[in-house]
Parts: C-alpha cells; structure tokens; sequence
C-alpha cells in the first residue's frame, strides 16, 4: 500500500483494509451494480459484504436509480453514496454522484427515465454535452467512468476525445476521471491518472463490478462520514484511489454472468453498437480515400 498524506494520491494494487481503517480513511468501491440493471448481484448481499468489509459502496446502476433506492431502504450501516452510470449516446459512460437520494431521483425522474434505449443498460438518447448540461442544475459530482475504454466499443470520454469523435473541450464539464477501473488494464488506467492529474481533475476509483467476488477491489478512500463529507473531499481532491485490475479469468466470469441480462434485448443493443462505431468506419472510410487519393 502506497499512500501518504499528500492528496490525491493513486496507489495499484489490492487494497489493504487493515491499513485503511488505521489511517482513519472510509474506503469506498464507487462504481458497482446490481439486479437492478446488468448484475446478477441483489442489493442486499452487496450491501451485506461491504458491511462485513468495513466499507462503503456507490450503487451506480445503469441508467436506473432503483437499486440505490432499495439501499436506502434497508438502513444498513454502510456509507452509501447515490450514484447513477449514465450510458450516452454519443458513446462515453457517465458517472453521476449525488448528495442524497432525493437529488437522484429527482434528477432521474426529470432528465433520464423516458430517454432509454429500447436496450435500456445499453445506452439513453442523451449526448454527453447534454447530461453535463442537465448535471449543472445539481449538487453532484459528474465523473467519466473508464475514460480509456472499452476494446471495440467507445464507451471512454477520453477514447471518444483521442479519436476526435468529441471535442477535447468537453473535459472541462466534467469534474473528474474514474481513474483505476477495475474493468480496464493497467496502462489505460494509468493514461486516466496522468490525464485527470495534468487537468487537476479530481479522480475516483470503482470496480465497476457486477458480480458479489468484485467488490471492494478498487476503493476511493477520504477522511470522511457521510455522503456529503466524502464528495467534498472528492471534489476537492482530497482523497487517494486504490485497487487492482480484474485479471482475465474474472472478466470472463463477469462477462458470462451479464450476457443474459442483455439476450432479450439482442437486436436493438446491436443498433446500438452500430450507430456508436459509425464514426470509427467513417474515419476509416475518410482514410482510405485520402491513402487511394496518394497513390494516384
């Protein structure tokens, strides 16, 4: 564990618990999800383990605030931070951090519930722009989640920002970078690391887990009680992020597990993916007529 009482830090690798709770620091998985979107994981085992665990969780469903609803409820003794992954249009994925639930909701109910795609964890109809525009109206904290990712798909502001699918200007509206996501490798969360740290973005960690094994892995860690005290220490990078990549064999387990999630939606979801690569296939069209256009 690799950390001092300089913020923001960034420390690779398994977090240590016991190390954590010695120095004072509430340790946080900011990304994860449930059966209320893409997971198999019902909210009250998770809940359950980050008790067990000593930390706190940000239910961050896709495109939905039902799970994080159903935390609530439950009145465990866990920090819970409400939270939203927003699946744009345009391609990135956007993390949305409230200072209560009613904020959320309230948020949901006027600007995301009725722009679902008809393969609703898959995207919304809205463009990043106009969630960074409808963010401005809240007291939340507006993070890109796995800014680098995802292989073919671009589901990363900064993959969308490096291939010119997006304007660079675009980072100024947002906050900061999920800067270790345990879904991506190391070198990528890194390239999110160096990026929020040359922008003096504020950064956060998530395992953007989906199954019960993933979670508590990436951790965001601040001297912080509640809600409102451990986003004010984000905002103002007052906070350290650490955690491991999920290895291969973990992704393949994860991936299995939400496949049915998304079977019944198989047809639109490819839409889906087709209308997000066509700037890919259009550059790659542009490209190949300038390279034919050289040879003659």
């Amino acid at each position: 564990m690799n950390t001092n009482n300089t913020f923001p830090w960034v420390s690779f690798g398994e977090p240590d618990l016991n190390a954590i709770h010695s120095l004072s620091l509430t340790g946080v998985d900011m990304h994860f999800h449930t059966n209320h979107s893409d997971s198999p994981t019902r909210v009250g085992d998770a809940l359950a383990l980050a008790e067990k665990k000593g930390i706190g969780l940000a239910i961050t469903d896709h495109n939905t605030v039902s799970g994080v609803v159903e935390a609530e409820r439950g009145n465990a003794p866990v920090l819970l931070i409400p939270g939203i992954e927003i699946s744009a249009w345009d391609g990135p994925h956007v993390l949305l951090y409230f200072f209560s639930v009613g904020d959320l909701t309230e948020c949901y109910e006027r600007h995301i519930a009725d722009k679902k795609s008809s393969s609703p964890c898959l995207a919304t109809s809205l463009t990043t722009p106009e969630i960074a525009t409808f963010a401005e109206e809240y007291a939340c904290v507006m993070v890109a989640a796995h800014p680098f990712g995802y292989l073919l798909f671009n589901k990363g502001l900064g993959k969308c920002i490096e291939r010119q699918y997006l304007s660079s200007r675009i980072y100024d509206t947002f906050d900061g970078l999920e800067v270790i996501s345990g879904g991506m490798s190391r070198t990528l969360n890194q390239k999110a690391a160096d990026v929020a740290e040359s922008r003096g973005m504020c950064m956060t960690g998530g395992t953007d887990g989906h199954l019960l094994s993933n979670l508590g892995h990436v951790l965001t860690c601040a001297h912080a009680e509640t809600p409102e005290e451990f986003l004010e220490a984000v905002l103002h990078r007052k906070n350290g992020v650490m955690g491991r990549e999920k290895n291969l064999v973990e992704k393949c387990v994860m991936a299995s597990a939400m496949l049915p999630q998304y079977l019944p939606y198989t047809w639109p979801s490819l839409q889906v993916h087709y209308h997000q690569n066509l700037p890919r296939i259009r550059h790659g069209i542009e490209h190949y007529r300038k390279e034919t256009k050289k040879r003659r």
